[in-house]
């Protein structure tokens, strides 16, 4: 279960057009235009946890150049946070979903 307290608060204009996803199961009030990471940082405090030694994990670089903030999609496909765009009915996955990995 993720900490309810969010990591950040937007600054998107409120007249964008709201999307409404999930996130691990949680359905969140998102923004058309903002980034998947942006949804999930100002829903709780982590994007993810490390795979190794379990610290929680915000993104890096916040530009898609470091590998930082890969999570899934439902559907098992993996895309990255940072440069992913929000699109209405997505549902996110910070951990690995069950079954076999994308190739």
């Amino acid at each position: 279960m993720m900490p309810a307290k969010p990591r950040l608060v937007r600054v998107l204009d409120r007249t964008a057009a709201s999307a409404t996803i999930t996130i691990d199961g949680d359905v969140v009030q998102a923004f058309a235009g903002e980034s998947v990471l942006v949804a999930v940082l100002a829903h709780t405090t982590r994007l993810r946890t490390h795979e190794v030694d379990g610290a929680p994990r915000a993104g890096f670089c916040l530009m898609g150049a470091c590998q930082d903030c890969w999570v899934w999609l439902a559907d098992g496909h993996r895309i990255r946070a940072c440069t992913t765009r929000v699109v209405d009915g997505m549902a996110v996955l910070t951990g690995p979903p069950a079954g076999p990995a994308d190739a």
